[in-house]
């Protein structure tokens, strides 16, 4: 069994759908939601479907001392960033080198990058005129949305469609596939490998 940790800093809808997804697995279970503020819909969601919430400010993040006993603590395996809006540090990709993924709301290469995220991303692919957008799920490296892509889904968008229009279409994909897509990579032979390292 896979303890997988999720990092969030929104409202939630990935996470809960990742917890809900992985009940009764036996590939893997969640068994830590990350946050890095208060008051978040993601808290109430992962508190109220059973699984243990731990608010780690940026400061706490960024100390090695804080972040790494926490998830040696609950014995965390794999980490899921499911709408978390901080820039991971070196030390923890490091540790968790290809044990850590990124769900990123656009078609990277385009789009990334530091201050590419939330409705951000959605405005930068309206302004572009982009006939598609899409979601991507990729490694988490050193280079901000610059690590190597795993998975990508498409959605076409038209010319009448606003930000907020192009953010649900490709909420939709996000909420069919990102579980589908952690769940693959945690069958394959070079995660479970890498477990307990």
């Amino acid at each position: 069994m896979i303890n997988m940790a999720v990092f969030v800093s929104g409202g939630g809808t990935n996470c809960e759908n990742i917890i809900k997804y992985f009940e009764g697995s036996e590939i893997a279970r969640p068994v830590l939601v990350i946050s890095n503020k208060t008051g978040l819909g993601a808290i109430e969601k992962a508190e109220r479907l059973g699984v243990p919430v731990k608010v780690v400010p940026k400061s706490g993040l960024n100390d090695p001392g804080v972040i790494l006993p926490l998830l040696k603590d609950y014995s965390v395996d794999f980490i899921v960033l499911a709408g978390f809006l901080l820039v991971i540090p070196d030390f923890l990709i490091d540790e968790y080198d290809h044990r850590m993924i990124n769900l990123h709301p656009a078609l990277l290469p385009k789009f990334g990058g530091i201050g590419m995220y939330g409705h951000h991303v959605h405005e930068a692919v309206k302004a572009a005129g982009e006939r598609e957008t899409g979601m991507t799920v990729h490694w988490v490296s050193r280079e901000v949305d610059g690590g190597t892509i795993i998975a990508q889904f498409s959605t076409p968008i038209s010319p009448d469609d606003t930000p907020d229009d192009i953010a649900a279409k490709e909420h939709v994909l996000e909420m069919e596939h990102f579980p589908q897509v952690i769940e693959s990579l945690l069958t394959s032979e070079g995660v479970m490998s890498r477990k307990g390292q």
